[in-house]
């Protein structure tokens, strides 16, 4: 099919159309270039300028959260002393507190009526002996004074040096007072039982309470686990003393 062409008006006018069309188009490509130049350009200039960012965590005390701060507002803590003298207190005064258990707990063979009590007894003193090597180890790894005489060849165990009672019973919990300790090595058969199974609750009690004292106010490891290890076990060991007291 033949095509009539266009009046020439109408031919100009596409040509026209044309020209305009190529020439915007020019103009956004000449335009665009430099601005993505500049674009390209500014943000490698950002990634120079800002420097990589860096954050301290700061850990927080037991029971609170971690801190993140920045470098230049962290302030490095001081270094904590190894031991303190809640430390030294604790472990110098519960081997005195053993110590009075092991004479408590040696009247037991010759004086307790009751085949468990005495059975108790045993275990008392020889757990609390062991215990008490345990603690003069702390001691003599400071260089500090051991108030007792450890190593014994006539199977007694740990003792004072000078044979006496030891230290003052009203400066610790739960020991016995010098008129509680007579009125228990005078007594034998039931009376004996029940004043040894009393004067020992309360001695556990008084050493559960040396070692939550330790664990808040020390701040050497090796004593926490000490005093964790010695309140646990005498806490137990209060159940099975009201046992035996409320079967007599």
């Amino acid at each position: 099919m033949d095509v009539e062409p266009l009046p020439r008006s109408a031919q100009r006018s596409v040509r026209r159309r044309r020209t305009l069309r190529g020439a915007s188009l020019a103009a956004a490509l000449v335009l665009a270039a430099p601005v993505a130049g500049c674009t390209a350009g500014a943000d490698d200039a950002d990634e120079q300028a800002v420097p990589p960012s860096s954050v301290v965590v700061q850990p927080g005390r037991p029971g609170e959260v971690n801190e993140t701060i920045a470098p230049e507002d962290y302030e490095a803590p001081d270094r904590s002393p190894e031991w303190n003298q809640a430390d030294v207190d604790y472990v110098t005064d519960m081997i005195w507190h053993h110590l009075q258990a092991l004479e408590m707990s040696q009247l037991a063979p010759d004086r307790a009526q009751d085949p468990a009590v005495r059975s108790l007894a045993s275990r008392i003193f020889d757990v609390q002996g062991s215990e008490i090597h345990g603690l003069a180890a702390w001691l003599q790894e400071r260089d500090l004074p051991v108030p007792v005489v450890i190593e014994q060849g006539d199977g007694s165990g740990p003792r004072l040096p000078d044979g006496g009672h030891g230290h003052d019973a009203g400066s610790m919990p739960g020991m016995l007072s010098a008129a509680q300790m007579t009125e228990l090595e005078k007594a034998s058969g039931p009376e004996f039982d029940e004043l040894y199974l009393t004067g020992m609750i309360q001695h556990h009690q008084g050493a559960v309470d040396m070692s939550t004292t330790v664990m808040v106010e020390g701040v050497d490891a090796r004593t926490n686990e000490l005093a964790h290890d010695i309140g646990a076990g005498q806490q137990a060991e209060i159940g099975r003393l009201q046992e035996l007291l409320d079967e007599l």
